[in-house]
C-alpha cells in the first residue's frame, strides 16, 4: 500500500527544495563575484596604470598636450600609448617634428587675440610661430623634438595610424625613428580598452 502525502507535506517538500536551490544559486553567485573581484585586483596589482592618448592635430600648440601628458605619466611609472591619427601624424614626420606651426586664425585663447582677417594675412602664421617658439625658449620649456626624445626614452608607445598613412600617402621612411609599427583603429582600441585613462587631443 503506497504512502499518502498530504498537500501540506507536499508544500513543505517543495518549499524546502526551492530554498535549497535558491541558497545554492546564491552561494554560486557570491563565489563568482568574489572570484571576479580577486582576478581584477590581481590584474591591477600585476601591471602599472595605463594611459591611452589619441593625438589628432598637427600644430605646434596641439603637439604639446599629448607629449607632456605622455612623458609625465611615464615619469609616474604609468604605461603610455599615443595614437597619432589624421593631422596628428604630422608630428611624427621627419620634416614636421621640428617645423610645426602655430596658426593664429580662430584662436581666441592667444595672449594677444588676433582678428581672423589679420591672422589670415600672408606671413602671420610664421610670425606667430616665431613668437611662440621664442616664448617657449624664454620660459625654458622643452621643445617638441626634446619631448619626443623623452617619450621614446621613457618607453612611451608611439603609434602612427596606418589608415592615415595610406590616405595621405605617407611612407614609413617619412617618419622619425623609434616608433612602433603603424596600426589601425582596432589595434589601438584594443589597447585603450584596458586603459585606466583615455584622452583625445
Amino acid at each position: 500500500m503506497g504512502m499518502t502525502v498530504t498537500s501540506q507535506e507536499l508544500d513543505q517538500l517543495v518549499s524546502a527544495k526551492v530554498k535549497e536551490l535558491a541558497e545554492r544559486r546564491l552561494e554560486q553567485l557570491v563565489n563568482e563575484r568574489v572570484r571576479a573581484a580577486l582576478e581584477a585586483e590581481g590584474r591591477s596589482a600585476g601591471r602599472p596604470k595605463r594611459l591611452a592618448i589619441v593625438s589628432s592635430k598637427g600644430t605646434l600648440d596641439a603637439a604639446y598636450p599629448p607629449l607632456i601628458l605622455a612623458t609625465t605619466a611615464a615619469a609616474l611609472d604609468m604605461e603610455v600609448g599615443v595614437f597619432f591619427t589624421f593631422f596628428g601624424l604630422h608630428i611624427l614626420k621627419k620634416k614636421g617634428l621640428g617645423n610645426l606651426k602655430f596658426v593664429p586664425v580662430a584662436n581666441p585663447a592667444m595672449p594677444m587675440p588676433m582678428p581672423n582677417l589679420l591672422g589670415a594675412f600672408p606671413g602671420m602664421t610664421g610670425l606667430a610661430t616665431l613668437m611662440m617658439k621664442q616664448t617657449i625658449k624664454q620660459k625654458q620649456i622643452a621643445s617638441i623634438p626634446e619631448l619626443m626624445a623623452m617619450a621614446k626614452e621613457s618607453g612611451v608607445k608611439l603609434w602612427p595610424c596606418q589608415m592615415t598613412m595610406d590616405m595621405m600617402d605617407i611612407k614609413p621612411d617619412d617618419l622619425i625613428d623609434g616608433l612602433e609599427e603603424p596600426v589601425g583603429a582596432a589595434t589601438f582600441l584594443e589597447y585603450a580598452s584596458h586603459a585606466d585613462i583615455t584622452l583625445y587631443v
